[in-house]
């Protein structure tokens, strides 16, 4: 078994890593990519191949974990020649899924979504539907985690998009609350108090997503800009439209953040949340 990744950022590398545990061969291409994005290939392990053809030629499924506003470019890279499974496991629109797997061989294309952090490597849970879903969980047999939910492409990146409305609605709303009562010198209170209404664990998990929401602003405000066009269709999100604008101007506020903070408390310290 064969598979390659297009992108080759945190989502690819830990899959990565639990799929040679299990023995698979891992491919993917760095040709033009970031010194990180290097780094984080040659770390993971996977064989490096010269082109983005040849990942695509060598592989026999082919994982896309690339940025939001990328996913239909490289399936129109990948094209009809594919033979393999083709995943988009992208946080996109049902809408922008089946533009972009309508550029790659019909048949074996599966719109798949990861439902959970990544943190937890091949167990993560994915969802997956359309023709080539039941073939793509055939990688259950190495460790992954996936659920065929359908046979139509859109179904699991639309549980995706109303999955990520919840968690990074949530997580706009946590950023803002907590920093006021930074500022006013009240936050592990307040936390303390959330606890005890939200469970146990709520303290950590709430200081875990504002400070990735931090990090990973770009790529946030990307997927909200997928979910808000796909809420679209049935409502006017209005809370939607907010916790989009809110990542969009959240680069700006915070700075730019090479790694992931190891306190909440030191990156608001920098935030210049007011854009003063």
């Amino acid at each position: 078994m064969k598979v390659g990744f297009i992108g080759f950022g945190e989502v690819a590398s830990t899959l990565s890593r639990g799929l040679l545990d299990q023995g698979v061969e891992v491919l993917t291409c760095v040709e033009g990519r970031s010194p990180k994005t290097v780094d984080l290939a040659k770390s993971a392990g996977v064989e490096l191949l010269l082109t983005f053809q040849e990942v695509v030629e060598s592989s026999d499924v082919l994982l896309s974990t690339v940025v939001p506003d990328q996913a239909v470019h490289v399936a129109k890279e990948v094209g009809k020649n594919f033979k393999g499974v083709y995943a988009d496991l992208n946080n996109v629109s049902p809408s922008t899924v089946k533009e972009a797997l309508s550029y790659v061989s019909p048949g074996k294309t599966t719109d798949a979504a990861m439902m959970g952090g990544i943190k937890n490597g091949l167990k993560t849970p994915i969802i997956a539907s359309g023709p080539g879903a039941e073939i793509f969980a055939e990688l259950n047999q190495y460790g992954m985690n996936i659920e065929v939910i359908g046979l139509e492409i859109g179904q699991a990146s639309a549980l995706k998009m109303l999955r990520s409305a919840y968690t990074k609605g949530v997580s706009a709303l946590l950023f803002e609350t907590l920093y006021a009562a930074y500022q006013m010198d009240v936050d592990e209170v307040l936390l303390g108090y959330l606890n005890q209404t939200e469970g146990p664990f709520f303290q950590e998990s709430a200081t875990s997503r504002i400070k990735s929401s931090a990090f990973h602003a770009k790529r946030r405000a990307q997927e909200m800009d997928e979910v808000l066009e796909f809420l679209s269709y049935y409502e006017d999100p209005l809370m939607i439209r907010a916790a989009c604008e809110f990542f969009h101007l959240l680069p700006a506020r915070t700075g730019i953040i090479r790694k992931k903070p190891a306190d909440y408390r030191e990156m608001f310290r920098e935030v210049d949340y007011k854009g003063e």
